[in-house]
This record gives C-alpha cells, sequence and structure tokens, in this order.
C-alpha cells in the first residue's frame, strides 16, 4: 500500500524570529515537499503566528510540540487543541520521550492528550519508543505496544501519525541502523494497519536518511536537531522524495 511520505522537524526549544524567517525562506525556495512526499515543522507556542504567516498557501505544513489533555480551564501554562488549531495547526507532537521523561507524562496521560488533538481536527504524531536499558533488557516490544495501546484502547488511529523513536538515539549521535528501525516498524505496522504512516526519529541526518526511508516500513522521519539547519532539513526531505519515487 502506498502511503504519502511525511518529514517533520521538531525544533524543540530553539528558533528566533530572525532565524525562523530565514530557516523557512530557504526550505520554501529549495522544495521541501513534493508529490509523494509531504514535509512539517513543529515549533514552540510563541512562534506559531510568524510561521503560520509565513507558510500559509505553501506546500509546508506546520504544528506545534505538545498540546493539553484539557478543552480550557484553570489550567495556567497550557495550550489547548482548539487554540493550536486557530493558528492552523495541521499536526502536534504528542508523548515524545522527552515529555514523558522530563515532564513525567504517564501512557494515560498522553492517550488524553492524542484523543484531544483528534476531536480538535489536528493530527497527532504520536511518539513511542524504548530506552537503552530497555533495548538491552530484550524489552523493546513490549514497551512500544504498551506506549502504543495505551492510546489505541482509548481512540482509534483514526489518521494520525506513529513515531518511532528510540530514547536512546534522541540527540546522542547514535542512531538505529535501516535495518533495526525496521524491524521495530514492522512490529509497530502489525499492530496499527497498512494506512498508518510510521516515521522514525533519532538522529536522521542527511548521511543516513535515505538508507533509512528505504526500509519497506519506514514511511519517513521525525527530524530533531537537523530540522533547525535548512540544508540538512532539505537534504532528508529530499531523501524522502526520492524514496518516494518523486
Amino acid at each position: 500500500m502506498a502511503r504519502t511520505r511525511l518529514v517533520a522537524g521538531n525544533w524543540k526549544m530553539h528558533g528566533s524570529r530572525a532565524a525562523n524567517q530565514a530557516l523557512l525562506d530557504a526550505l520554501l525556495k529549495g522544495g521541501a515537499a513534493g508529490r509523494k512526499s509531504e514535509c512539517a515543522v513543529c515549533v514552540p507556542y510563541p512562534y506559531l503566528e510568524q510561521v503560520s504567516g509565513l507558510l500559509r498557501g505553501s506546500a509546508i505544513a506546520w504544528g506545534a510540540q505538545n498540546v493539553s489533555e484539557h478543552a480550557k480551564g484553570a489550567y495556567t501554562g497550557e495550550v489547548s487543541a482548539a487554540m493550536l488549531a486557530e493558528f492552523g495547526c495541521r499536526f502536534v507532537l504528542v508523548g515524545h520521550s522527552e515529555r514523558r521523561q522530563i515532564y513525567g507524562e504517564s501512557d494515560a496521560q498522553v492517550a488524553a492528550k492524542f484523543g484531544a488533538a483528534l476531536q480538535a481536527g489536528l493530527t497527532p504524531i504520536l511518539c513511542v519508543g524504548e530506552t537503552l536499558e530497555e533495548r538491552e533488557a530484550a524489552r523493546t516490544e513490549q514497551v512500544v505496544a504498551r506506549q502504543l495501546d495505551a492510546v489505541t484502547k482509548a481512540t482509534p488511529l483514526a489518521g494520525a501519525v506513529v513515531a518511532y523513536e528510540p530514547v536512546w538515539a534522541i540527540g546522542t549521535g547514535r542512531n538505529a541502523t535501516p535495518e533495526q528501525a525496521q524491524e521495530v516498524h514492522a512490529f509497530l505496522r502489525q499492530r496499527t494497519g497498512g494506512e498508518t504512516r510510521i516515521l522514525y526519529g533519532g538522529s536522521v541526518k542527511p548521511q543516513n536518511a535515505a538508507a533509512i526511508f528505504a526500509m519497506p516500513d519506514v514511511d519517513g522521519g521525525l527530524i530533531g536537531g537537523a530540522s533547525i539547519v535548512a540544508e540538512d532539513f532539505l537534504a532528508i526531505c529530499k531523501a524522502a522524495l526520492g524514496a518516494a519515487g518523486g
């Protein structure tokens, strides 16, 4: 089954108005998206207005990095899915390992955020992945199944995106081999079905993107550090275009 490729950039807590404009100008000029491959950037909340203005009408989509599980109320500092939708967001990251590890988000909270995003018309990118300790204990499948099942027991995937991000490969310079990525993606494919796009994230660079995207169950990437370097992100997007055949 042919699935449209997706390369989504996660800027994390980086950016400035000047740097954002320079980066997006370069992506727009460089042709980051194509007929069979989509491109998106997930940016910090303060820059949503700027990014939506710069990208509106283009082939590049935008989204946020987190969302509240609550629709509204006395939740100081939180941002609802409806607010993101007002900025024209298409995507939102849910359950990134940094949110799980640093901020203590539980599987149940991630599932609630996922449901809130879908209800507001957003496309959640559900992040799953194991730590190095869990991989070395041969618990990778157990961990990603638990993280996925917490969501699907409450809400169907319904066109959402899944991103496999081995925690031990995020920001470490280490990355899963294409074969290691494919092994986990194939396992996730069995649990999600043929229509769900499954991205790989974890130290994806121009040098390894083509080999990773060539794997049959890898539908693109969730890109961290390389997404804020225009030349690198464009090269990764073009690798996805090549893997998609145009």
